[in-house]
């Protein structure tokens, strides 16, 4: 039996967002993540002319914050409603949004300046096939950024959907077996209610 409370992808068998659960999940990310956002752009340096890919992007919150530092930005998911959600909310005309995963990205060789993953590398159905992809897609020094809610060892139910700083720590052990360079954790808090893991490295 695998031992879940030191694995970053512990959540990687939950089912998809699908029909009318998924379209309120949609809805219920569509607000309340500009402190995620922003702090994904920064640990980013996201600027003008960067190629921002955003790996589950849901409804896009963090895609047309990305945007609107002006970087074009390509949003990924797997699921259908979260990407429809996306379009009909998005106008910005440097954005474009794309089905695929994590472990299979439909993007070309050193496309990337920035990839970032919000929420959703804890449901990653691979930890070594996601690494590979960011490696192949970013530009050589492109900087990765995975950002998660930052959670109680023991949680159960929705409050263990994140990182413990175990599980950070051991996703960023693996980034560095994956070749990554200058990995680092770093912490925030963007509300009274939340606090936030990340892992930051870049591509060598």
């Amino acid at each position: 039996m695998t031992d879940d409370t030191v694995i970053p992808n512990h959540h990687r068998s939950y089912p998809g967002f699908s029909g009318l659960m998924g379209l309120v999940a949609a809805l219920s990310m569509v607000f309340g993540r500009k402190g995620d956002a922003r702090f994904a752009a920064r640990l980013g340096a996201v600027g003008p002319g960067d190629a921002v890919v955003d790996i589950g992007c849901g409804p896009g919150a963090a895609v047309r914050h990305a945007s609107g530092l002006a970087a074009s930005v390509t949003g990924i998911d797997p699921a259908p409603i979260m990407l429809r959600v996306a379009r009909v909310l998005t106008r910005a005309r440097n954005v474009r949004y794309v089905d695929g995963a994590a472990e299979a990205l439909p993007l070309p060789d050193d496309s990337a300046t920035v990839v970032w993953s919000i929420a959703t590398v804890h449901h990653w159905r691979d930890l070594d096939d996601g690494p590979r992809e960011m490696r192949r897609v970013l530009q050589p020094g492109g900087r990765f950024v995975a950002i998660e809610r930052r959670t109680r060892p023991g949680a159960t139910g929705h409050a263990s959907h994140g990182w413990t700083d175990e599980q950070a720590d051991a996703f960023a052990r693996h980034c560095r077996d994956h070749g990554f360079v200058d990995v680092r954790v770093e912490h925030a808090e963007p509300n009274d209610r939340r606090s936030l893991v990340a892992i930051a490295a870049k591509a060598p």
